[in-house]
């Protein structure tokens, strides 16, 4: 499917064209819509983890300056329909507001309507609100305990999903290897956390009976669930995808802040903002990510060769489950990572509890999943004495094997890991970085090598839904391109999908640019809203290189095509014997030539010389599937995503033991996404994933204490890494085309955070191994180092002193 000719605008150095007006302060945000007589909404959130509501009080809030409303769920919830869960829970149910009670802190219990938000706030303090306290479960494990308080009672428990699958002879091959090893690590609560929060504004027409919807959202199906909560057909729902996202990553779905805004445009006849604080988006924006306990065990041989793996993923997604459970499957398409392990027992476990919601979030569960994987290779090779990188390359897939069926049913589809590997250990000369740690290990300081070597599933299939919900029989996850020549000449296509900050707009105007031999920069990029929309399910999954510009080639395809059967015509020829370049075609035996105006006079105005059955005009659509993804799973396997990118992360980190502050001293990464198409967004999206993965891995997480209440409410107390944390990050490129795409282009959105966590806390191990001592639970803290530095320490003289005594 890649094609052959040599490629004039894919993968140079273009500009990225969104990037003009954001940095001149042109984006285009949901505050921006000017909305005539619009209304503002603020929010009352629980400060319960877990209480029957016993009664609301709006008296007083209504009083105030500029209020309109006061919307309750309990009103809500007669008004609308649950929203929608992805797992067969019909007891767990989840409205916007709460009903009945609340099931964590912070959760939305009143919307107060105004003028202005700061009315709305004001009046917001005002609702009184008599609470019957509930028992309430914070922690994982307890959670599933049948003992604990069942967050959602009418479910019966707290467990949502416990699935094991068993690929291959497991039992066997523990039972044949000579060694094996067993251990837990956890990752910890943390999210994306952009600095624009969510936003949505609503606009109800009730003489069109039309619903104007402007979101910052990254979401598939966004209107089908509008519509499904309002009972409103869906083609009275339009939302406008002309809207810059801002920073989201996964987790900007909000439907719930959806649902309340509409409905109260539809029952105030004005439009309705709500636009999150960053109070209402850390303690209740369904924006948390996952929150996982990993108990891994692998067999493997003196060779350091790992045969056989067990992993148990407990994860924790709140209080109410929306897709979060499917981020237990979306690792199946790579839960052996790059290795050759032949077979896997997996069991995956999502519970409830009173915390707030999880969603999804950049990797949809993969960078977890990575980190527990690439923790088991680094205690191998201390288990048998080798390099860790050398126990990587004795368990890499080889170049040769590809496609490379993989025990849970996906096939692998292209790679060179080995070479990566090379690349990068030549380009950071592993022996002199070696030789550093020691250096500083020898001036006191603490010092370690970080390895991680990691996939990159790409494509967004939706196969792992079926895959842990039969009921569930979805194969389609397509994208589409539409292309249309004007009357003048010049070119536009339309996505059908939001600005969510990857460069959409580049990357279609690119693949289409290549394919027609035009300048891209001349392609006009535009997004319709969703009633003039083809089918698209949105940049989730590291999918839009593959898919987007899989349909925009197509579409482009389509259309040389038909200005090729047009050109024929006119010379009366064989389309095989005319030539196609750079917009003119060409009949090289009569030296005839139709230049690009030409065709489009005849194509929009000369009906009479256009061939028979051709309609007038340039336009062409494509809608394209996701390549292997056109069946559902059979005995827990399923053929997941169609793309897999490889990175491989060498990290050198360093610190005072009294301190214990991790400076990154050196971070080398080795990145193969196929075929590059557009090398600034790749590394942008490179380095964002890095520091994303850096506070994952040292700062970032939701902590809650034991009366169940989220103490890192604000960037005071959750840290995010800044410029003086994230290192100059060193990118050796690879390229191993994927035989799936039309580039061979794979996925890239994701990179960096799916390997960076597992290599700075294989670095920061690495760095306290001569102590004894190791870190099994993401964030690792400056204060959870320095502590444990000295607890070693302290037994150290402990146990000296006691030899002396001797």
């Amino acid at each position: 499917m890649t094609p052959t000719m040599p490629l004039k605008f894919v993968s140079s150095n273009r500009r990225v064209r969104e990037d003009r007006r954001f940095v001149a302060g042109q984006g285009r945000y949901v505050a921006d819509i000017p909305l005539e007589g619009l209304l503002h909404v603020a929010l009352v959130p629980s400060q319960h983890p877990a209480a029957r509501i016993v009664s609301i009080n709006v008296i007083e809030a209504m009083k105030m300056p500029g209020v309109h409303y006061a919307l309750t769920g309990e009103e809500l919830a007669k008004a609308t329909e649950p929203l929608m869960n992805g797992l067969d829970t019909p007891n767990v149910r989840r409205f916007p507001l709460a009903v009945g009670q609340v099931r964590y802190a912070g959760e939305w219990v009143v919307a107060v309507v105004a003028e202005t938000r700061a009315q709305a706030e004001d009046a917001a303090e005002k609702v009184r609100i008599a609470y019957e306290p509930l028992p309430y479960v914070i922690d994982t494990e307890q959670a599933l305990n049948p003992a604990s308080p069942p967050v959602h009672p009418p479910h019966g428990s707290n467990l949502l999903l416990d699935k094991t699958f068993v690929w291959g002879e497991v039992e066997k091959h523990f039972a044949e290897s000579p060694r094996r090893l067993a251990f837990r690590v956890v990752w910890g609560r943390s999210s994306t956390v952009p600095i624009e929060t969510f936003g949505v504004a609503a606009k109800w027409d009730p003489w069109r009976e039309m619903l104007d919807v402007w979101a910052s959202i990254q979401m598939p199906k966004y209107s089908d669930q509008i519509a499904r909560s309002l009972r409103i057909p869906l083609n009275n729902v339009r939302v406008h995808q002309d809207v810059d996202v801002g920073g989201s990553y996964g987790v900007k779905r909000g439907i719930k802040q959806t649902v309340i805004v509409s409905h109260l445009a539809r029952i105030l006849g004005r439009p309705v903002r709500l636009i999150e604080d960053r109070l209402d988006n850390m303690r209740a924006g369904d924006a948390h990510g996952p929150d996982r306990i990993f108990d891994v065990e692998v067999a493997f041989n003196d060779d350091g060769i790992v045969k056989s793996m067990k992993m148990r993923a407990l994860d924790n997604v709140g209080a109410y489950a929306g897709r979060s459970p499917f981020q237990l499957g979306k690792p199946i398409g790579a839960i052996v990572g790059p290795y050759k392990i032949q077979s896997v027992q997996y069991r995956a476990i999502s519970v409830t509890s009173n915390k707030a919601a999880q969603e999804a979030v950049r990797g949809f569960g993969q960078a977890p999943t990575n980190y527990a994987i690439e923790t088991a290779i680094d205690k191998v090779a201390v288990a048998v004495g080798l390099d860790r990188i050398e126990v990587r390359r004795r368990n890499f897939i080889r170049s040769d094997e590809f496609p490379y069926l993989i025990p849970s049913g996906t096939h692998y589809d292209s790679g060179d890991y080995h070479t990566v590997v090379a690349k990068v250990l030549a380009h950071a000369d592993y022996e002199a970085l070696k030789r550093e740690r020691d250096e500083l290990r020898a001036a006191g300081q603490c010092a370690g090598i970080g390895i991680a070597a990691c996939l990159e599933p790409s494509g967004g299939n939706s196969s792992f839904e079926p895959l842990l919900n039969e009921k569930n029989t979805t194969t389609t996850w397509m994208d589409s391109c539409r292309i249309n020549v004007d009357g003048l000449g010049f070119v536009t296509a339309t996505i059908h999908t939001t600005s969510a900050g990857q460069g959409h707009e580049t990357l279609a105007a690119t693949v289409i640019g290549e394919v027609l031999e035009i300048d891209p920069d001349l392609i006009r990029i535009v997004r319709p809203d969703t009633l003039s929309s083809l089918p698209s399910n949105s940049p989730v999954g590291s999918r839009m290189a593959i898919m987007l510009g899989g349909a925009a080639f197509h579409a482009a395809q389509k259309l040389k095509a038909k200005m090729v059967r047009l050109a024929a015509h006119q010379f009366g020829c064989a389309e095989k014997d005319v030539r196609y370049e750079n917009g003119t075609i060409s009949h090289p035996s009569s030296a005839k030539k139709l230049a690009w105006i030409e065709h489009v006079n005849i194509a929009h105005r000369n009906f009479h010389l256009l061939p028979e059955g051709m309609e007038p005009g340039l336009e062409v659509t494509h809608v394209m599937q996701v390549p292997t993804g056109t069946k559902l799973p059979e005995n827990g396997r399923v053929q997941m995503y169609p793309c897999h990118s490889f990175e491989f992360h060498l990290v050198l980190i360093a610190f005072d033991p009294e301190i214990g502050k991790p400076e990154i001293r050196r971070y080398v990464i080795g990145h193969d996404c196929g075929t590059v198409i557009n090398p600034h967004i790749v590394k942008g999206m490179t380095l964002g994933g890095i520091a994303h993965g850096i506070g994952a891995s040292l700062l970032e997480e939701f902590v809650y204490d034991g009366e169940g209440q989220m103490i890192t409410q604000s960037f005071m107390d959750y840290l995010l890494p800044s410029s003086h944390e994230v290192p100059h990050v060193e990118i050796v490129h690879h390229c191993t085309p994927s035989p799936f795409t039309v580039f061979g282009q794979k996925g890239s959105g994701e990179s960096g955070y799916l390997g960076s966590p597992a290599a700075i806390s294989g670095a920061i191990n690495d760095a306290v191994a001569p102590l004894g001592i190791s870190f099994s639970k993401l964030p690792i803290r400056i204060a959870a180092i320095s502590d444990a530095i000295a607890a070693a320490k302290g037994s150290a003289v402990k146990g000296s002193d006691a030899k002396d005594r001797k």
